[in-house]
């Protein structure tokens, strides 16, 4: 064999081994929501419905504006924030990080109430445009197996087995909304509490009226 085959033959190996590395230490598995409910974008967000050309980053002070969200006499305080370009370090599984591709940005945030009984996290996915939206809310879906959420920033008290998520497509963004019963609270009242958070999707609507205004004469 020509010294030429033997470093081919290396290099192959050698990538191969690389490959199955990866494979064998990608997390597979990981906390995921006892109910979730996706919705694929709309007609509303057609002014985002694609990141535009030079648009701006998607930072944490855009969407968490304030230290708290309330609905119903529910708070649910901030408790820890983050801002990553790498997408698949807010996820778990080979599913969704395939469906995330394209993605430029994450921000997200770990919250609780003010009780103690509930925890949650809000996070925001900015994809390329609203199908590349839409296949990411499909491929959460728990059902599909391909992955979920990794743990937020702040308290991990999130109990997955008393869940509920909901994941939409706003345009090219997906925010995905997930609140739990704190471990060992047993069973709560999840419905207000996923209210209040649902108020941060506010940034998307700011989003689409300044590509209205902008698309104005």
């Amino acid at each position: 064999m020509s010294r030429l085959w033997v470093v081919v033959a290396a290099v192959v190996v050698l990538a191969g081994g690389g490959v199955a590395a990866f494979v064998l230490t990608r997390p597979e598995t990981g906390p995921s929501p006892a109910v979730y409910r996706g919705e694929p974008t709309s007609a509303l967000y057609e002014p985002i419905a694609t990141r535009a050309a030079g648009s701006r980053p998607l930072t944490v002070q855009e969407v968490f504006t304030t230290e708290e969200v309330r609905a119903e006499g529910v708070t649910m305080a901030r408790r820890g924030t983050e801002a990553s370009d790498d997408c698949g370090s807010a996820l778990w599984g080979s599913g969704v990080a395939e469906a995330a591709s394209g993605c430029a940005r994450v921000v997200r945030a770990g919250y609780e109430s003010g009780d103690g009984r509930v925890c949650g996290q809000y996070a925001v996915f900015d994809l390329p445009d609203g199908a590349a939206a839409d296949r990411l809310v499909a491929a959460l879906e728990p059902a599909r197996r391909g992955g979920f959420l990794r743990p937020a920033p702040g308290p991990a008290c999130l109990d997955a087995a008393h869940s509920r998520a909901q994941a939409r497509a706003l345009g090219h963004f997906v925010v995905v909304n997930w609140v739990g019963a704190a471990t060992g609270a047993g069973e709560v009242d999840l419905a207000f509490p996923q209210l209040a958070l649902e108020s941060l999707a506010g940034f998307a609507q700011r989003r689409v009226l300044e590509a209205a205004d902008g698309a104005g004469p």
